[in-house]
């Protein structure tokens, strides 16, 4: 089993209710769900003329391995009824692999850790709620330290799980 850090995030429809139903889908045919941060409303990053998103990390186990793991998410994303208009664009669902356990993958279609962590505020707070002091793969860096640097000064609210 392997330990692997997801960020889900939605901008459209019932937001709290899309990251509710893609928890419940990546529980049931991805892996137990250990731990979940509580939700954060984040202004858009990339592509900022649009509706602000609701983001949550998850912390599970999985014995998939890494591309059986994104093509299960893809999968559950369409399922969900996604469509990719356009790269950083409005979204139903969004399902980023963040962490696969402690590999590092360049891979065409998936590179684990997550290109971004560092640059996105709307990332590092769910993960420094539940990981503060672990420490990047790559960056050798812990996720509170990435935090305190982060270039991102866009709009992220924590929010109570019963106020989203």
């Amino acid at each position: 089993m392997q330990s692997i850090i997801l960020l889900l995030g939605s901008n459209l429809g019932e937001t709290k209710q899309n990251l509710v139903i893609a928890s419940q889908l990546i529980s049931k045919k991805v892996g137990k769900i250990d731990r979940s941060s509580d939700f954060y409303e984040t202004a858009a990053w990339g592509k900022t003329d649009q509706a602000d998103f609701l983001n949550q990390v998850l912390i599970l186990k999985t014995e998939l391995e890494p591309l059986e793991l994104l093509a299960q998410l893809q999968a559950i994303e369409l399922e969900m009824g996604r469509v990719r208009f356009e790269k950083w664009g409005a979204r139903l669902i969004d399902i980023d692999i963040l962490f696969y356990g402690e590999q590092v993958l360049d891979l065409p279609d998936l590179k684990v850790p997550h290109p971004f962590i560092q640059e996105r505020r709307f990332t590092l707070m769910p993960l420094v709620e539940l990981v503060p002091d672990m420490i990047h793969s790559v960056l050798k860096v812990s996720m509170k330290d990435l935090l305190d640097a982060c270039p991102d000064k866009l709009s992220a609210k924590r929010l109570d799980k019963s106020e989203a």
